[in-house]
């Protein structure tokens, strides 16, 4: 009998060869040196020039917290992601990725046991999904603020105190001095400046720490690109901001060098963003006059009481 019109027919594949224990750690070891070869790559292309310089400072502003490997192979891969993770981590957030989605190459990080039994963290190279490739509710956009709102938010979560000064040098905006722990700022400028001004200053005070040897020079065009990022964060015209001196003055670093570069300026910028973050979240819990409260009725006039017999 002939079971072809009942069975279909299937081809034995041959079992691809497993790989020993060796081979497979040998393999893992080449995927993560070509993928920090990318990494290294993408590095040395962000100090190419000024556009160069401000894609990648545009992706940070545009980009959720990330390590500064993660930045560099997100940036390489697709300069539009917006929000990545996992798909386990989106699967505990209450989204699912959408069919057909491909990820792009992402370093988790990850505890592992040592050898002497303690824990030490780590990371893995996984996938990663931007959250316009998940569904979901769509998020909210995020909430503008006007400049007067920003600048309460920058004062009143500073790691420094600031204060007006009228007696800067001509054309110093602000300047941020270590001994007095201080923030002086130029009174009467325009909004955006003001804003710029300060966001650069708290960077160089971010950097000031105990045991880090500041000075001001080593991280001034640091505290430009973090100032940027922020500016841009926020919404602000960034149109005078210009890297072309910044990329030339970093132009003598290896590659780590510039990966530590591109390290302060995320620590500075992320750390200023966190504070006014919670400024602004100070403020939503203050109870305030909402714009569409309902107006309260007016109070009728009670009814006249009847006169008895005897008081007419």
């Amino acid at each position: 009998m002939d079971l072809s019109r009942f069975l279909s027919k299937e081809q034995v594949q041959p079992e691809e060869p497993r790989l020993s224990k060796a081979d497979y750690a040998a393999l893992k070891k080449a995927e993560r040196e070509d993928l920090w070869t990318r990494v290294d790559a993408q590095a040395q292309a962000v100090f190419r020039d000024d556009g160069a310089m401000k894609g990648f400072l545009n992706f940070m502003a545009q980009c959720t917290p990330q390590s500064t490997r993660n930045l560099l192979i997100l940036y390489e891969q697709n300069p539009e992601i917006t929000h990545p993770r996992t798909f386990e981590k989106w699967k505990e957030a209450g989204r699912s990725i959408r069919s057909g989605e491909k990820g792009v190459t992402f370093f988790a990080d990850q505890e592992y046991e040592k050898e002497d039994g303690s824990r030490g963290n780590g990371y893995t190279v996984t996938r990663a999904y931007d959250i316009s490739q998940t569904r979901g509710p769509q998020p909210l956009p995020p909430q503008s603020h006007l400049p007067e709102e920003i600048i309460g938010a920058m004062v009143a979560q500073s790691p420094v105190p600031l204060a007006i000064s009228d007696q800067l040098p001509q054309g110093v905006q602000a300047q941020y001095l270590p001994r007095q722990r201080t923030i002086y700022v130029r009174n009467g400028m325009d909004e955006t400046a003001t804003i710029c001004a300060i966001a650069r200053e708290q960077a160089h005070a971010h950097f000031d720490t105990v045991g880090s040897g500041y000075y001001r020079q080593a991280f001034a065009a640091q505290s430009y690109c973090a100032a940027y990022v922020i500016a841009k964060k926020l919404g602000l015209d960034v149109s005078a901001f210009q890297f072309d001196k910044v990329c030339q003055s970093c132009a003598g670093m290896d590659v780590q060098e510039k990966r530590g570069f591109i390290s302060d300026i995320k620590r500075a910028a992320y750390a200023i963003s966190r504070d006014i973050q919670r400024s602004f979240r100070d403020q939503e819990q203050a109870i305030q006059p909402d714009e569409f409260a309902m107006g309260e009725s007016k109070p009728g006039k009670p009814p006249k009481a009847e006169r008895t017999q005897e008081e007419r």
